[in-house]
């Protein structure tokens, strides 16, 4: 089952403080069209349209060019119901992302290895995102595992899920093994933070 929203959190998620480059809107664009087609691609925007919050994918996103960061989160919300995809779908868009991202290409180029990742995380999440705070927690290369908190952004679980799917290829791709991320805690769930949790 699709991801579902009301009108209610629509309009919150519309009027959330902070911004977004537009590269995600780029890389969401690349994943429609790839798994679905121009078809596709007009089907979520006209679910967008539905929704009251507009976007055309060709014209409006620019990589670097900044954009409200509630139409990250009802970008894929539109997505999700549009093409009715469910959690896992959602995770492998996110981990589908980094892989045409050329902000992350060009960070992993220079990188490329778990402790290098671990320290410029945060500065990497700033490079996309006006709002959150992603810090790291903690590292083991011997029990093949790292944990991070994002702090202060509180939108959607759909964006959690999607996340899961983007740092577990992010640390794959410094890894050069199979990862999987786990949100071990999260302000949907009532905790303080997102807590992110990556083994390999």
């Amino acid at each position: 089952m699709a991801y579902q929203i009301t009108d209610e959190e629509i309009n919150k998620i519309l009027n959330a403080e902070g911004e977004v480059r537009g590269v995600v809107f780029k890389t969401d664009r690349r994943f429609i069209v790839d798994s679905k087609g121009e078809e596709g691609l007009k089907k979520v925007e006209e679910e967008l349209k539905e929704m009251r919050c507009p976007f055309d994918y060709n014209q409006e996103a620019d990589n670097m060019s900044f954009y409200p960061i509630g139409m990250r989160v009802l970008s894929l919300v539109a997505i999700s119901r549009a093409l009715n995809l469910e959690k896992e779908s959602l995770m492998q868009m996110g981990s589908n992302a980094p892989k045409f991202s050329l902000m992350i290409k060009f960070f992993m180029r220079y990188f490329l290895s778990p402790e290098k990742i671990m320290e410029k995380a945060g500065e990497m999440w700033e490079k996309h995102y006006t709002v959150g705070k992603l810090e790291p927690v903690e590292m083991s290369t011997e029990e093949r595992f790292m944990t991070a908190r994002l702090y202060d952004i509180n939108l959607h679980p759909i964006l959690c899920d999607y996340l899961k799917g983007y740092f577990s290829s992010v640390i794959k791709m410094g890894v050069g093994k199979e990862t999987k991320c786990e949100e071990v805690k999260c302000n949907h769930r009532g905790d303080d933070y997102h807590e992110f949790t990556i083994k390999w």
